[in-house]
């Protein structure tokens, strides 16, 4: 159960957008998380720093948002993985947390997100959750089809927790769109 008191699955969107154009990056995803089609699907928003362990216990599937700043992720999403690690490793480890959740993220840099993609690869791992849709890493401003595929980032990734009697096209469609996420 979230902490909203829904019972509909949670894709728990963990971001640092301080900009507008990172705001405008987040907003692109969340408007496929959050697509019409996408029935019975919690999708909260949560800025790094706020972000808790309770947050994290609380979801099922993970969308994170970044900016790769010298050669790392932000500080505030480093916060949000040293802040709620603790918590969250000692319920995978009583067998509380189902091992392989969901993730994928975005990450926009100025000059390059190849230290930042290694990071949150490496800390997602730490966690135990699977990559679940393919990243959006992308430098400088975002196009067209950088926007089209954050769409598709988020709408996989909310997809993913739709029950499949739902709408079995929506499911039939992730299906296909998740037989390689890499």
């Amino acid at each position: 159960m979230n902490p909203t008191n829904d019972s509909r699955p949670t894709l728990l969107v963990v971001h640092h957008s301080p900009t507008p154009l990172l705001r405008a990056v987040r907003d692109a995803a969340l408007d496929g998380a959050r697509h019409p089609e996408i029935e019975g699907v919690n999708v909260r928003v949560v800025e790094a720093l706020d972000a808790t362990a309770a947050d994290v216990l609380a979801a099922d599937a993970y969308l994170l948002g970044t900016s790769a700043n010298f050669g790392y992720i932000s500080g505030a999403l480093k916060h949000f993985f040293d802040s709620t690690f603790a918590e969250y490793n000692a319920a995978a480890e009583a067998g509380d947390v189902p091992k392989g959740r969901p993730v994928s993220w975005w990450i926009r840099g100025g000059y390059d997100v190849t230290g930042a993609a290694k990071a949150i690869r490496s800390l997602t791992t730490g966690f135990g959750w699977e990559i679940a849709a393919e990243p959006v890493e992308f430098v400088g401003e975002p196009d067209d089809a950088t926007n089209e595929k954050l769409l598709e980032l988020g709408g996989t990734m909310a997809a993913l927790l739709m029950d499949p009697t739902t709408d079995p096209t929506m499911a039939q469609t992730m299906d296909q769109t998740m037989e390689d996420p890499r």
